[in-house]
């Protein structure tokens, strides 16, 4: 009797936030993980919690992807041991909150590197890979920064909007080839990235009730199931990010400045 193929996701960022809450909606499904992140010591320890809990299989690989060369590092040795990807989910980035020119050139290339190039990179490599066999599907994480500019958070802004564009076009050229690629755009999180990017005092996050990451992964992944090209999670994350359609570019400006801004 042959049997079953079980599908499998890789998950980057996946030591914490909105990545770790995604291998764990996964897992509750039954979906083997290929789990990536920088910290090999962390991601150990949250395979054998997700395979004792679920019985799935876990594999985790320790990378940088803001390095070039790791990127391909990590699909040559999934190549080398012919682990199939099934799902592919793109969470790995981060931002920095301050002004453009004040900014130390060397994080903002660093963040290009991960937000932009890795994504992009790993997205086509492993689609090849999922049109060949004519299914799959990929999950790229953006933001509801994706539909604007974004002061003193401009190289952020800058990135997710090209993760947006980028996703929208390869899903409608993917039409018909049996893969689907869905941009999650969530607003404000509860997951962390708000201290990594030192944006605590912005009135944006500031003395607010942020929705989980565990809400966020799980909307995600049923858009993902479901084959939706863009969901934003959240009414009013939604409609913020419509209106700015029908708004002036100037005005769209100084409207997300002010909301930026340090409380």
């Amino acid at each position: 009797m042959k049997k079953v193929h079980q599908a499998t996701a890789l998950v980057t960022g996946a030591s914490s936030g909105i990545g770790l809450e995604f291998a764990r909606v996964m897992a509750k499904s039954k979906i083997n993980l290929i789990l990536v992140a920088r910290s090999a010591d962390k991601l150990a320890a949250i395979a054998g919690e997700l395979h004792k809990q679920y019985g799935v299989d876990v594999k985790t690989f320790g990378a940088d992807l803001g390095n070039q060369q790791e990127v391909e590092n990590l699909y040559s040795i999934l190549q080398q041991q012919n682990l199939q990807v099934d799902y592919l989910v793109n969470n790995a980035g981060f931002g920095d909150f301050g002004y453009f020119h004040e900014a130390d050139w060397n994080k903002l290339q660093q963040m290009i590197n991960l937000n932009i190039t890795a994504l992009t990179r790993l997205s086509y490599l492993f689609v090849r890979d999922m049109v060949g066999r004519g299914h799959g599907r990929i999950l790229n994480v953006a933001s509801t920064a994706a539909f604007q500019p974004g002061p003193t958070m401009a190289v952020y802004y800058a990135t997710k909007s090209y993760v947006l564009s980028l996703s929208e076009a390869m899903a409608n050229e993917l039409e018909k080839t049996g893969v689907t690629v869905t941009c999650l755009c969530p607003g404000p999180t509860e997951s962390g990235f708000q201290e990594k990017a030192a944006l605590g005092e912005s009135k944006l996050v500031k003395g607010k009730k942020l929705p989980s990451a565990t809400e966020v992964a799980e909307f995600g992944f049923d858009a993902m199931m479901k084959g939706k090209i863009t969901v934003i999670p959240g009414l009013m994350n939604a409609v913020s990010a419509q209106a700015y359609r029908f708004l002036p570019r100037n005005w769209i400006l100084k409207l997300v400045r002010s909301v930026q801004e340090k409380a």
